[in-house]
């Protein structure tokens, strides 16, 4: 498995998962999610993984490499730990319902934790924001 590296050091190395392998699964409230996407494609490389969009429960949940469940603690999000079972990147979504935002395939790797949680962050202050300006 390979090892991405920080050049912050209060951020771990993440490890990165392959299309394939198991992960744990960080859930967001649709519009959050939407935002959060946006500002990770806006950002250097290929920091967005794939991302499965739930319709009929209004949630986005981004891959991210397994373990990540452990040590969230993001405010409004649920990360669920797979310990190898349960859901798998795969092209055909795994619950009925849902669809892929971003395809296994189009987006080769999980999400790196901590740029996800610096997005969410990001993007819930933008909603705020918005929302108090009605």
């Amino acid at each position: 498995m390979e090892t991405s590296q920080s050049n912050d050091p209060c951020t771990p190395s993440v490890a990165v998962v392959p299309v394939g392998a198991a992960c744990d699964l960080v859930t967001v409230p649709t519009r959050q999610g939407l935002e959060a996407v946006d500002i990770l494609r806006r950002g250097a490389g290929d920091a967005v993984g794939p991302v499965l969009h739930d319709d009929g429960d209004g949630t986005l949940a981004f891959l991210v490499p397994p373990g990540t469940a452990a040590a969230w603690d993001v405010p409004g999000s649920v990360c669920t730990e797979t310990d190898g079972r349960g859901l798998r990147p795969d092209p055909e979504p795994p619950v009925e319902g849902s669809d892929w935002l971003l395809p296994p395939g189009e987006a080769d790797l999980a999400t790196d934790p901590a740029v996800l949680r610096r997005a969410l962050g990001e993007a819930a202050r933008m909603i705020e924001a918005a929302d108090s300006c009605r």
